[in-house]
């Protein structure tokens, strides 16, 4: 499990997306101020959903946002269940981001050409500014899933048998996701309370092999939490 966790208490799933909303704002001009830039990684899920929802009502200086994905199934571009296009739906399309500075995952090549050619993109941003995560009923982050093995030090995986459809996806590495200045991890819903207990008991589950140097901030929601 990760050494330095902040654990960070909300009432309802709207109050974590509202909580992390202003962590990343802050985050993103901290960044801007100090490097000229803030690089960010997207997830994927409702929760997440309501925070980009946010982050399109706010002011930032979205000239200097750089936008990365965590994971991406392997559908068509334009289909409604990717993450990017949630994310363009929600939040990109309605903010003045520039396109040059959003990295989609190719993942409608497939796995294996979808990570190959993300890992290029993945190497050039280095140490990414913030890393949003959510977690599954089973303890998954990104696409990586409990059981599953991957080579230590991928930047990017090519995913199989997936045990949430579709089977087949792309996952920035668990290294990668590591090498970012702050993560916040989103996690709402009753439907989570059996990993989270897991998870604060060491269980051996995907989401503590995530270990930026600066630790993680949890942001999680009363149904989460084991009563």
């Amino acid at each position: 499990m990760q050494t330095n966790c902040r654990w960070h208490y909300l009432e309802t799933a709207d109050d974590v997306a509202a909580a992390a909303c202003r962590h990343i704002l802050n985050a993103a001009e901290s960044a801007i101020s100090a490097r000229g830039k803030f690089k960010l990684v997207l997830a994927g899920g409702s929760t997440p959903e309501k925070v980009y929802a946010l982050l399109a009502d706010s002011n930032a200086d979205w000239a200097n946002w750089q936008i990365y994905y965590g994971d991406e199934r392997c559908l068509p571009a334009d289909h409604q269940d990717r993450n990017s296009v949630m994310a363009s739906r929600v939040l990109l399309d309605k903010v003045a981001i520039p396109a040059s500075h959003i990295f989609t995952m190719p993942a409608e090549f497939g796995p294996e050409i979808g990570a190959d050619r993300y890992k290029v993109a993945v190497s050039k941003a280095g140490t990414f500014d913030m890393v949003l995560l959510g977690m599954g009923e089973d303890g998954h982050t990104a696409s990586l899933f409990p059981g599953h093995q991957h080579p230590a030090n991928e930047l990017t995986h090519a995913v199989y048998n997936s045990p949430k459809p579709p089977s087949e996806r792309v996952s920035i590495s668990t290294k990668a996701l590591s090498n970012t200045r702050e993560l916040i991890f989103l996690i709402t819903g009753a439907n989570k309370q059996e990993a989270v207990q897991q998870w604060r008991s060491d269980a051996d589950l995907p989401v503590a092999t995530i270990e930026p140097e600066s630790g993680v901030d949890i942001y999680i929601d009363s149904d989460a939490l084991r009563a």
